[in-house]
C-alpha cells in the first residue's frame, strides 16, 4: 500500500461501549437505576429514533447512559431524564448516540455487493447513478459501496452516494476515512493496495481511504422515522441493512413507505440478513437473498 500522513484527532473516534454487567438490580451501582427510569428511556428513544428497547437491555442502557450523567453533572437518572425532556439542545443527539449500536465491517454480506455490481453493469457506464446508504455507521459500508461502484463502472464521475446515520459521532469517523489496519476484515490484498493509504510514524497501524473515495460520499444525519428527509432526486438503490430489526412492525412499515417514495421504480433495496418484508409486497418484491425491488 502507498504511504500517507494523516490526522487522526477526529477521524478515529469510535462509539465506546462499556461492558454490560448485571441486569435490572441496582445494588452497588454508581447511580440509582429503577424500572421507572428504564421505562422512561424506552419511551424517549422510541419517540426520538423509533428504536424499541426490550426489557433485557437494562444493563446496556445503564452502562451507556451513565457516561452522560457524568459528563453533564447529574446525580441521578431521574434528574438527567427530567432535564433532557426540558431541553431541545444538543444533549438529545448525545442521548441517541449513546443508545445506538454501530456494528459494521467492510463488504459485510458480500453477496449484496455482487448483486449491486451486476446492477451497475446493466446500463452504460455513462448512466448516472444515485445510491443511498441509510445506516453509514463508521463508514465501512459506504466505502464498500464506492469501491464496488468504481470497479463496476471504471469511474465515479456519474456516481453519487449519500451516506446517512442518526449518530453524529460515527459519521465524523466515516467522513475521516481512517481505520485501524488490523480491523480490515473482508478487504482482500488487491483492494488494500488499490484503495488504502498506509500511515507511518505516529500513524503506524492505521490506514486511510484514498481521497477520491472520500470525496465521492456525501454524509448527512437522517432520522429514518421522521418525514423531513432532505432528498430531492430518486435513488437507484438503497442500502438499509440491519436497521429495521430495532423497529416495531408499525415503525418498519412507515420507514418502508418513505424509502419507497425516494426510490425509482425497479430500484433495489438491500436489507439485513435477519430482516424480512414480505408483508409489504405492495411496496417491494423479493428479488434474491435479502434484496428487494421497488414496485
Amino acid at each position: 500500500m502507498a504511504e500517507a500522513k494523516m490526522s487522526l484527532e477526529a477521524s478515529t473516534r469510535k462509539l465506546q461501549v462499556a461492558p454490560h454487567t448485571g441486569s435490572g438490580g441496582l445494588a452497588g451501582r454508581e447511580f440509582a437505576w429503577t424500572d421507572s427510569d428504564f421505562d422512561q428511556v424506552q419511551s424517549l428513544i422510541y419517540k426520538r429514533a423509533g428504536i424499541s428497547l426490550h426489557d433485557g437491555k437494562h444493563a446496556m442502557v445503564y452502562s451507556r447512559l451513565s457516561r452522560r450523567l457524568r459528563e453533564t453533572g447529574h446525580q441521578s437518572f431521574r434528574e438527567y431524564l427530567a432535564w433532557l425532556e426540558s431541553t431541545d439542545g444538543v444533549e438529545w443527539q448525545e442521548f441517541i448516540n449513546a443508545l445506538t449500536t454501530n456494528l459494521t465491517s467492510f463488504f459485510r454480506e458480500s453477496h449484496h455487493f455482487e448483486i449491486f455490481a451486476s446492477l451497475l453493469k446493466s446500463k452504460p457506464a455513462s448512466n448516472p447513478w444515485r445510491v443511498w446508504c441509510s445506516a453509514a455507521s463508521t463508514g465501512e459500508e459506504p466505502f464498500s459501496i464506492v469501491m464496488t461502484a468504481l470497479e463496476a463502472l471504471g469511474t465515479l464521475n456519474n456516481f453519487s452516494l449519500a451516506a446517512s446515520d442518526i449518530d453524529s459521532k460515527v459519521l465524523a469517523t466515516a467522513a475521516g476515512g481512517v481505520y485501524r489496519a488490523d480491523g480490515l476484515k473482508g478487504v482482500d490484498a488487491v483492494r488494500l493496495q488499490k484503495y488504502f493509504l498506509r500511515g507511518k510514524g505516529v500513524n503506524d497501524g492505521f490506514v486511510r481511504m484514498r481521497p477520491e473515495l472520500i470525496s465521492a460520499i456525501q454524509y448527512l444525519i437522517v432520522n429514518l422515522i421522521h418525514n423531513d428527509w432532505p432528498f430531492k432526486e430518486l435513488f437507484d438503490a438503497v442500502f438499509c441493512r440491519n436497521v429495521m430489526i430495532y423497529f416495531d412492525a408499525e415503525t418498519q412499515r412507515g420507514v418502508l413507505e418513505r424509502i419507497h417514495r425516494v426510490m425509482k421504480p425497479g430500484g433495489l433495496l438491500f436489507v439485513g440478513h435477519a430482516e424480512n418484508f414480505t408483508d409489504s409486497r405492495d411496496l417491494f418484491v423479493l428479488k434474491g437473498k435479502t434484496v428487494y425491488e421497488r414496485r
